[in-house]
Parts: structure tokens; sequence; C-alpha cells
């Protein structure tokens, strides 16, 4: 159990709420957005003090929010209450804390509840660290895909081996051994960035990188379209890095390339920030810290995304809905596309 220890509580920040009628989703969205996100304790409770934590700790109360049933991506932070205060553990990393702040105090806020007991600690990077060094495969310049749909990627008749947190998957593809790793907590933002690091200890050569991210542009409609690219804009430095698929899968169609942002909370992207990135093409948060982590480790990286959502105008899908039947629907297909484009590469390019 996590008590609020260590660096007093001095020391934290503030998660202020966000201006709601500014945000780029809406507040109706965006209010849903925050519902199947904040733990229950949140919502079924008030507390005197709201503390957000870098601690994997599973052994406090899981929120009944999580999506059962999956395999990857489905543990959400934990809560434990001490006393009046309740301490919420987050996966350690700096983005990810202060993402779920600002989850907690904009939903306090949004639903009439007092926002300024929200407090979060930036972890200690050693600690970041730490966790993602629990990662243990054994790597020889292997292809490892991460990230999102890996059990609709990887081969069907495939055994997972499961590791503390994570599980993987191993193949060979047009003579090139792959690793599909997932995990079942979220990698966000600067935590993705660690991984590509740990791997590149490990032994691997490339890291595909599959998930999803949000249009700039107002024509692109959600869930048609997938995404990639080589340079991602992280704060105010331009990051590029060795594209793993080299142009193969800007050529297929139904791709969109251009130049990613990197935010480190969608709370963050309200309409001020929509206007000064607006000749960009995509946002996410991990995109940026995994590129920028490969370059520096010299081995290669590329990313191959649904865009699942828009900023720029208003489409019925976005975010708050993401298990409506036609947004599975579209994406399955995308999903595929995605798995062949990965086969297509490695069968004109193996090494």
């Amino acid at each position: 159990m996590t008590l609020i220890s260590g660096p007093p509580l001095s020391a934290a920040l503030p998660a202020a709420p966000i201006e709601t009628a500014r945000h780029t989703m809406g507040p109706d969205s965006l209010l849903r957005y925050l519902e199947i996100k904040v733990h229950h304790l949140i919502q079924e409770h008030d507390w005197d003090r709201i503390h957000v934590v870098g601690d994997y700790d599973r052994q406090a109360v899981v929120s009944r929010h999580e999506k059962t049933g999956k395999l990857f991506n489905w543990e959400r932070p934990t809560a434990q209450a001490v006393g009046r205060d309740l301490v919420v553990n987050v996966y350690p990393g700096a983005d990810y804390v202060q993402h779920y702040g600002l989850i907690i105090a904009t939903y306090l806020a949004m639903t009439g509840r007092p926002a300024q007991t929200v407090t979060y600690m930036p972890p200690d990077p050693v600690l970041c660290s730490a966790a993602v060094d629990r990662l243990r495969l054994d790597l020889d310049g292997d292809l490892v895909v991460v990230g999102w749909a890996l059990e609709h990627l990887a081969p069907a008749d495939g055994v997972w081996t499961h590791g503390s947190g994570y599980s993987w998957q191993r193949t060979t593809l047009h003579g090139r051994r792959v690793v599909y790793l997932g995990f079942r907590h979220s990698i966000w933002g600067d935590v993705a960035g660690r991984v590509v690091g740990r791997l590149a200890d490990l032994g691997a050569m490339d890291v595909v990188y599959v998930g999803k991210v949000g249009a700039l542009a107002p024509e692109i409609e959600p869930n048609t379209l997938l995404a990639t690219g080589n340079e991602s804009l992280v704060g105010d430095r331009l990051v590029t890095w060795n594209d793993f698929f080299g142009g193969f899968a800007s050529g297929q169609p139904g791709v969109h390339t251009g130049v990613h942002v990197t935010s480190p909370s969608i709370l963050l992207e309200n309409r001020d920030w929509l206007a000064k990135h607006a000749d960009y093409a995509f946002v996410d948060p991990e995109i940026g810290p995994m590129g920028a982590a490969a370059r520096h480790a010299g081995i290669g990286f590329g990313y191959l995304h649904v865009i699942s959502n828009n900023l720029a105008r208003h489409y019925p899908a976005d975010l708050s809905n993401e298990r409506h039947r036609d947004v599975l629907r579209r994406r399955a297909a995308l999903v595929d596309q995605i798995r062949h484009t990965i086969a297509g590469r490695l069968a004109a390019h193996p090494n």
C-alpha cells in the first residue's frame, strides 16, 4: 500500500482543472471521456485531499472501471484511502502522473465538486527507469512490435508468455525474428520512450509502435485512415529518427504521412493549443519520446497508427465512444491493413 510519504506534500504540484469550454473535445464528450478514466472511489466519495503519485501498486484498490477481458492496456491507476485523503497510484512516468492529476481535477470541477484538493508528485526518474527495467526479454536483433491491437497482429495460434506487467509472443515473419510485446498497464508519454531504450539495451534492432493518434487536419474522418511518419515536435524541438518503414508504409493506399506533435496530456489540447499546432498532422503522447529514444540508441523505429479522432472538427466518433460497434468494425479493417503492411515491409526488406 502506498501512503503519502517521501517528499513533503508541500513539494507536490497542484492539478488545476482545465477550461472545459475551450477544449477540442467539447464538454459533453470530455465528461464522458473522464467518467471512464476516473477511479470509482473518486466518483462515489468526497475526499479532503487527493494525491497522485507514480507507483505501480496493484495491491491497492483496483478501479471498477477497468476493462477486464482484454489482454493488454486494461490496468488503470489504483487508489488507497488514508483517513480522509486518497492516494492514487499511477504507473511511474512524469507525463502519466500529470495527465491523471488533470483528469481527476477536471472531472471534479465538471461535476460541481472542489478540485483544488488534487495534487500530484512528479516521479523520481530513477524510479521510472527501475519500473521499466522489470521488462526482461532475450533479444538479438529482433523486430519488436509494441502497443495496441497486438492480439490481432500476432499469429492467432501463438502462445503468449507472461512477465511482470507485460506479455510477449515470438514468431518469424519473412525470415525476420519478430516479438510482439504488450503491457497490461499504459505506457503513456515518457514511459514509452523508456520502453524503447530498454528494448534497445536488451538487443532489439527495430521497434514498431502500433496505436492511435488524433488528426489535426479537419478533413480527416476518424477510423478511416492510418498515420505514419518519422518526425515529431517534442516541446519546441523537432525530433527525427531512422524510420523502420523507410517510405514503404507511406506508399500504401489509405496511409497519411505528416509531422507528429507530442502532447503529454489530452487535457492540454485546447483550442489555443490547436491553433498553435494547426500546420502539423497528428498528436499523441508517445511517438516523440519513442523516436527520440530509438535515435539515441541507434536503432530503427516506426509507427503505424489508426487515426482515432479529430481535434479540428467534430465527428461522431471520438475518444469518448471507442467501443461503438461501427468504430470497432472500422478499426478491425485498419488493423488488418497494419498487419499486412508490416508483413509487406519485411517481405520487401527482411533486415
